[in-house]
């Protein structure tokens, strides 16, 4: 039993190095980004035009469940004009960023995983290697620079979005009007919630996408590994999301 935890716990430091050592990889091939800039775009497009219609329904949805929850909570301790200061804040601080950024786990986190896990069990990536080509600057620093750009865009389109499903659960089920629900808004907005909860999504977008092609490199196993690198890049880029969400809100509130 101790030596079963031992080598697990070997393992983790041992794959914690390699998820290190990647990153000084990929942070040092930044400055090939002019000759990459066409992967890059294409990853951009990948991540956050296509990832639009999934986050408008997200959000939306969020806003209103937001705004039924804080009006459960608000009664009677607080008048429902205050509403849009409760959701907004929760919004732009927490459930803006951390929401999107577990939906983009599942769908980016996944797909680079499985991708780049194809590549690999199909000696793709070994066949870039031989025309020397590096994987990591053509394929983990594009992704990694284009999570890390869109996911702050995809904050604030949710943001936008459930600010206005919650004004709309609040209007047509709560009575709350326009002036009343915005007025709040406005009168207790700090722009420094709203750079704090970009910088979260930049912190996100970049764990996802480490994390991802991380795993993804390391797939072994044909079709099956590819299965399983894929569940295990999710499983991981969550587990980091809920990880830095709790260390980034005590450095940035505490």
């Amino acid at each position: 039993m101790i030596s079963f935890i031992g080598r697990k716990i070997i393992s983790t430091i041992s794959e914690f190095g390699e998820i290190v050592k990647l990153f000084l990889g990929i942070i040092g091939y930044l400055r090939n980004i002019i000759h990459s800039r066409k992967q890059i775009i294409l990853q951009m497009e990948h991540i956050g035009v296509n990832s639009l219609p999934l986050v408008f329904v997200i959000s939306f949805f969020t806003g209103a469940i937001t705004a039924w929850q804080a009006s459960y909570q608000l009664k009677g301790l607080a008048p429902l004009s205050l509403l849009g200061t409760a959701v907004s804040k929760a919004i732009f601080t927490e459930l803006g960023p951390v929401l999107t950024a577990l939906v983009m786990a599942g769908r980016i986190g996944a797909s680079i995983a499985a991708e780049l896990g194809t590549m690999k069990v199909t000696e793709q990536i070994d066949a870039l290697e031989v025309m020397g080509i590096s994987p990591i600057r053509f394929l983990a620093m594009p992704r990694f620079l284009a999570s890390v750009i869109m996911l702050p865009v995809l904050v604030i389109f949710t943001d936008v979005i459930a600010i206005f499903g919650s004004f709309l659960t609040a209007n047509y089920f709560l009575d709350v009007s326009f002036n009343v629900f915005f007025s709040s808004v406005q009168r207790f907005f700090d722009i420094s919630d709203v750079i704090a909860g970009l910088i979260k999504a930049s912190v996100f977008g970049a764990a996802i996408s480490l994390l991802g092609c991380h795993v993804g490199l390391r797939t072994e196993g044909g079709a099956e590994g590819v299965g399983l690198s894929t569940i295990r890049a999710f499983v991981l880029s969550a587990s980091a999301i809920l990880l830095a969400d709790f260390l980034l809100w005590n450095f940035l509130f505490g």
